[in-house]
C-alpha cells in the first residue's frame, strides 16, 4: 500500500519554531510507522513564499525576494535536516515544478467556469492576505483576528473561485465519512461554518509585482498566495513518477489554518474532478508555563531553545515529549520545562533505560551474555495486547494512545522484574530453568519495546537493539511483532545508559 502524509508548507517569513518543528516531527513519526509497516511512503514538507509582506520584509532588509526567501526556505531545510526528519521532498512555491502546475490548475477552472472575473468589496486582513465576510468582520470589532489590525474596507476586481457551488457535496462529504476531518471537534465546527452559507472567494489580486504566480492569460491578477500553497500538495505528485502517490492520505496542519484545508482545497479539487485527500487532521496549539507563547514574555520555544533541549537530553527524548504529550487532539498542550524533565526522567530514564539496563546486566552477570532459552512465556500475552493496541492507535493517528500502551508494557515488565526477582532465582541453582524465562521473557519484550518506539525514538531504537546483539535494522512488523522472535543463544552487546538522568 501507498501512504502519504503532507505538513502545512511554512511562511518563509521567519525562521523554524515549535509550531513548525511539531507539525513536521508528528508528520516524519506517521511516516516512519507507515515505512515500518511495509508501505510506499511519500512525506512532504515545504516553503510557502509568495505573501506579500515576504516582499515588504526583503525590501526592509535590503535583499531580493528571492534572496530573502532562499534564506529562510534554507533555514527551514537545515533545520528538518539537523532534527533527522525523514521528508521524502521539500516543495518550495516559487520553484518552477511548481509555478507551471499552478497555473495549469488555474487554467482548467477558468475553462469549466469555475473561477471567473468579478468584481469584490470586503474587509481585507492584510497580515493574513485574505477577505472576511461582513458577519465576521463584524464580530472581530473590523480587527483582524490575527493580530490585531484594523481591517482595510477594499474595492477590487478580483478572479474568483465559485466556492457556494460546493457547499451540499462538502456537507455530504463530511456527514458520510466523518473521518475526513479530524478530531471531531473541527469537523463539527466547519460544518457549522458551512451550514451558515459560502461565498465564492478571490483568489486573485492585483497591483503586486512580479513575485506571485500570474492568471494564465491575464498578467495583471496574480494568485492569491493561500490558493497557491494549497496546491503544492498535488504539484510535488503530479508527475508520471509520483501520481501514484495521490490523494494524500493526511495533511497535517494546526487549527487555525484547517477552513482552507477542509473546505476550500477539497472544492477545489472537485471542481479539477480529482480525488480528495483522506483525512484532514487540524491539531492544537502549543502554550509555554500555561501561557500563550509570546517573544514579549520570553516564553517563546525558538529554535535555540529546541537546540538546547537536543543538546542536553537528546533528540529522540525531544521527540518523545511531541508526540506523547503534544497538542494531537482538540486541545492546545503546554511546553512546561518542569513537565519535559519530569517525563524524561520517569518514564524515559527511570521506566524505560532502567529496564533496558537490568534486563541485559543480568543476562550479562548470569548467563555471561547468551540470551537463554525457555519454555514460560509470562509475558507473551501482555504483549501481544500491548502490539494490537499500539498498531490500531498508530492507524488513527492517535500518538499519545499508542505511546500510553507502549509505556504500559514497559511498566508491566518492570513489574515483573520485581515479582520473579530474578537476582535470588540466581542464587539457587535449582531454579536455573526458571531463571532462564524470566531472563528471555525480559530480553523479548525489550526486543518488542524497541520496534514499537522506532518511529518514535530511531535513534534509542537502535541503541537498544544493539545492545540486545541483534543489529538496528528492524523488519517488517508483522514478522517483528510476533513474540519469540529473539533468538536463543545470541549474545547481548556493550550496555551503556540510555537516558543519563538529569536533575
Amino acid at each position: 500500500m501507498k501512504f502519504y502524509v503532507t505538513t502545512p508548507i511554512y511562511y518563509v517569513n521567519d525562521r523554524p519554531h515549535i509550531g513548525h518543528v511539531y507539525t513536521t516531527t508528528i508528520a516524519d513519526i506517521l511516516a516512519r510507522y507507515h515505512r515500518l509497516c511495509g508501505d510506499d511512503v511519500f512525506f512532504l514538507t515545504g516553503t510557502d513564499e509568495h505573501a506579500a509582506k515576504v516582499v515588504d520584509s526583503a525590501v526592509e532588509r535590503g535583499l531580493t525576494t528571492q534572496q530573502w526567501a532562499d534564506q529562510n526556505a534554507q533555514a527551514f531545510q537545515d533545520t528538518f535536516a539537523k532534527l533527522g526528519l525523514s521528508n521524502d521532498d521539500f516543495i518550495r512555491t516559487s520553484q518552477p515544478r511548481h509555478k507551471d502546475k499552478v497555473q495549469q490548475y488555474v487554467g482548467e477552472l477558468l475553462k469549466t467556469g469555475d473561477v471567473y472575473l468579478g468584481e469584490y468589496e470586503g474587509w481585507y486582513d492584510a497580515g493574513q492576505e485574505e477577505y472576511l465576510p461582513e458577519n465576521k468582520a463584524k464580530e472581530y470589532e473590523y480587527k483582524s483576528p490575527f493580530n490585531g489590525k484594523p481591517l482595510v474596507r477594499k474595492k477590487e476586481k478580483n478572479y474568483f473561485f465559485r466556492l457556494s457551488k460546493y457547499a451540499e457535496p462538502l456537507l455530504k462529504l463530511m456527514e458520510e465519512n466523518p473521518r475526513f476531518v479530524q478530531p471531531d471537534v473541527r469537523r463539527n465546527e466547519v460544518m457549522k461554518r458551512i451550514r451558515e452559507g459560502l461565498n465564492d472567494v478571490p483568489i486573485t489580486r492585483t497591483g503586486v509585482g512580479e513575485w506571485g504566480i500570474k492568471v494564465p492569460g491575464d498578467a495583471e491578477h496574480t494568485i492569491y498566495v493561500w490558493i497557491d500553497a494549497l496546491i503544492n500538495y498535488l504539484s510535488t505528485v503530479d508527475t508520471p513518477e509520483r501520481i501514484k502517490y495521490w490523494p494524500a492520505d493526511v495533511h497535517l496542519l494546526a487549527k487555525d489554518i484547517l477552513w482552507f484545508h477542509a473546505v476550500i482545497w477539497p472544492a477545489m479539487l472537485m471542481a479539477l474532478k480529482r480525488p480528495l485527500p483522506g483525512q484532514v487532521y487540524a491539531h492544537g496549539f502549543w502554550i509555554a508555563e500555561g501561557q500563550k507563547m509570546s517573544k514579549s514574555l520570553g516564553n517563546f520555544v525558538d529554535l535555540e531553545k529546541i537546540d538546547r533541549h537536543v543538546a542536553e537530553y537528546g533528540l529522540d527524548s525531544l521527540r518523545y515529549f511531541l508526540a506523547a504529550y503534544g497538542p494531537l487532539g482538540a486541545n492546545d498542550s503546554d511546553f512546561a520545562e518542569a513537565k519535559f524533565i519530569s517525563v524524561y526522567n520517569s518514564e524515559l530514564a527511570n521506566d524505560l533505560g532502567n529496564l533496558v539496563n537490568r534486563a541485559l546486566t543480568m543476562i550479562t552477570r548470569y548467563r555471561s551474555g547468551n540470551v537463554p532459552s525457555a519454555n514460560q512465556m509470562d509475558l507473551q500475552a501482555d504483549a501481544e495486547r500491548v502490539c494490537a493496541v499500539y498498531q490500531q492507535k498508530m492507524s488513527s493517528l492517535d500518538l499519545g494512545g499508542a505511546l500510553e500502551a507502549w509505556r504500559g508494557l514497559v511498566t508491566r515488565a518492570n513489574r515483573y522484574v520485581e515479582e520473579t526477582a530474578p537476582f535470588k532465582l540466581a542464587k539457587q541453582p535449582e531454579q536455573s530453568a526458571r531463571l532462564d524465562a524470566v531472563l528471555y521473557n525480559l530480553a523479548e519484550t525489550v526486543r518488542l519495546l524497541s520496534v514499537l518506539v522506532a518511529p518514535v525514538m530511531p535513534g534509542i531504537s537502535r541503541q537498544i537493539r544493539e545492545q540486545l546483539g541483534i543489529g538496528e535494522k528492524i523488519g517488517g512488523i508483522g514478522e517483528e511483532l510476533r513474540w519469540g522472535g529473539l533468538v536463543a543463544g545470541g549474545k547481548v552487546g556493550k550496555l551503556a545508559p540510555l537516558f543519563p538522568r538529569k536533575i
